[in-house]
């Protein structure tokens, strides 16, 4: 009886690996979709019964179920890929085709006539400005903005070159700088995305189940009891818990994390977008769609330093080129003859987005040279002109909490080197044990 039983499961199991070894060998067209069937890029327009009953009911002039749109919205997220030779056909995040499609489309609108370029260039910023606003309010992720602002630059380069540089009027050497500034923008940003510095746990101690005896934020204190259980971290060794549990009392309380389940060091915070805990976070910048904290806060800057030089050089260079009689600083104001062209109408509405871009940039740039002078995280700024416990002046441009501030030469040294200090002394898990029983103590005493 036993040796069939044996022989049964045996059977299964080579027929459950042989299942797994057809869904890892996916061909590059090949994909598992959101209901975990093995499906293909070529079947993307069959079976869409979803989108069948939405036109039907539309046909019929019938009323759409609740939950109609969203489920034909997450078939087509599911069903638009992309071939890939590892691991079958990734999927495409919707999120950066409109930039690619609506950028070019409405920058040779503009160079039709000075008052469509009027037009577009004031409506494209609002409408950048009100997708911001509208997906910060969802705190979701979004690639919207990192394509924007790649293919901005990707495309604004193409025209350089195809555009301003047969003028004749631009060198080998000023298209060499501007390549330059390009890739080294390029390679800050990719070292910028790498990771912000993570909150992590240490690994190097038991894992036991407690109940930490605090209300969380933004929730109700009475639901479960006030009470909720958490993983804690307990060392096999035996330490003062007493003594590090009433020191870390309240900082460990005000700092522990209940998504990340990790005690914050001084200065971390969490993000809502990206769903964890980063060192010394300043804020989440949607340009880059990550964090900027203090592992990829210098190349941050880095990266706003090097766009910003090479985008004023093609700027310059530009200006030059379509309007050569006119003074540099009085070009983009005022360039006759600009329009009789379409070429030279282009490369004009052009310098006039990307100066557009670089003056958002540039005040960027600004803020985080000012924070950086008095040692402040724009997430410390924010909460401190909120609270209203900082100094500030310039109509909140300036903002000085005096807490971390060591003078201007010591604030700079401390921000260059901050990226060697990636792993802070962490509060021994001992004492988060303490402090449970520290609170249990008190709430005993009380009653």
């Amino acid at each position: 009886m036993l040796s069939v039983e044996a022989a049964r499961l045996s059977v299964m199991k080579k027929r459950a690996n042989k299942v797994k070894e057809e869904e890892e060998t996916l061909c590059c067209c090949e994909y598992v979709n959101r209901h975990g069937e093995r499906s293909h890029v070529a079947a993307c327009c069959c079976d869409c019964e979803d989108l069948d009953d939405a036109c039907d009911r539309f046909l019929k002039r019938e009323p759409q179920k609740p939950e109609s749109l969203s489920q034909v919205a997450a078939v087509v997220r599911d069903r638009i890929r992309v071939p890939w030779l590892w691991g079958g056909a990734h999927k495409v995040d919707l999120s950066i085709i409109p930039p690619l499609i609506l950028l070019p489309v409405l920058l040779h609108l503009a160079a039709f006539h000075f008052l469509l370029g009027i037009v577009v260039l004031t409506a494209l910023p609002g409408l950048v400005l009100w997708y911001y606003y509208f997906t910060h309010r969802k705190k979701g992720q979004t690639l919207f903005f990192l394509s924007l602002a790649l293919f901005s630059l990707a495309y604004m380069y193409y025209l350089f070159v195809t555009e301003v540089l047969p003028h004749g009027d631009i060198g080998l050497v000023q298209l060499s700088v501007v390549t330059v500034g390009v890739v080294l923008t390029l390679v800050a940003l990719v070292h910028t995305k790498r990771e912000p510095g993570i909150v992590l746990p240490n690994p190097e101690v038991v894992h036991s189940t407690v109940t930490y005896y605090s209300p969380l934020a933004d929730r109700d204190p009475d639901l479960h009891g006030g009470g909720q259980d958490v993983t804690m971290m307990v060392p096999n060794r035996a330490g003062s818990a007493e003594q590090s549990g009433v020191e870390l009392k309240e900082s460990s309380r005000r700092n522990w994390c209940p998504v990340c389940r990790v005690v914050r060091p001084p200065r971390a915070g969490h993000c809502r977008i990206c769903g964890v805990c980063v060192l010394r976070l300043d804020h989440h910048c949607v340009w880059i769609n990550s964090c900027v904290g203090q592992a990829n806060h210098r190349s941050f800057l880095l990266t706003l330093v090097l766009f910003l030089l090479t985008s004023l050089y093609g700027i310059s260079l530009v200006l030059q080129s379509v309007c050569p009689r006119q003074h540099l600083l009085t070009a983009l104001l005022y360039c006759p003859g600009v329009y009789n062209q379409y070429s030279t109408a282009l490369c004009f509405t052009c310098a006039w987005y990307s100066s557009i871009v670089t003056g958002g940039l540039l005040h960027l740039l600004v803020v985080q040279v000012i924070n950086i002078s008095y040692n402040v995280t724009e997430r410390e700024a924010r909460v401190a002109l909120r609270d209203k416990t900082a100094r500030s002046a310039y109509w909140g441009l300036v903002v000085d909490t005096g807490v971390y501030s060591r003078g201007f030469r010591g604030n700079w040294a401390e921000f260059m080197t901050m990226g060697d200090k990636l792993n802070p002394p962490s509060h021994a898990p001992t004492d988060l044990v303490a402090l449970v029983g520290a609170n249990k103590q008190e709430k005993c005493e009380h009653e």
